[in-house]
């Protein structure tokens, strides 16, 4: 794999432990669903990281941010379809819980890594 400065971002690492941990969760959802929220929960959660990695590959200023906005909007995504489940009752309450406050600490870091952006 190649050596790049993306994945040394405290914010990219933890857009992957993320994605892990909700492999793991959305393994429990009903067979049903594996072409529905399934496959959409997973596939917006894995658009973190990789528009963290494609936008720090940019030159310009405002294409970085373009990406890392996508990618923090793909964060808002996934709290969406994750709403849709806990709905749903595909969630329990400590699987709640702890997506809460990954999302949480997520979008903050992602917030203030935009912010901050070079």
């Amino acid at each position: 794999m190649l050596k790049l400065k993306h994945k040394n971002l405290d914010v990219w690492q933890l857009a992957v432990k993320f994605i892990s941990k909700l492999y793991k969760i959305t393994a429990k959802y009903p067979k049903e669903e594996l072409f529905g929220l399934t496959s959409q929960t997973r596939r917006a959660a894995i658009s973190i990281s990789a528009n963290i990695a494609e936008g720090a590959s940019r030159k310009s200023l405002v294409e970085r941010k373009r990406f890392f906005e996508i990618s923090r909007s793909s964060l808002v995504e996934v709290d969406t379809h994750l709403e849709i489940a806990k709905e749903l009752k595909y969630l329990d309450k400590k699987e709640i819980s702890e997506l809460d406050k990954d999302l949480n600490e997520l979008f903050a870091k992602m917030s203030n890594f935009i912010e901050k952006a070079k």
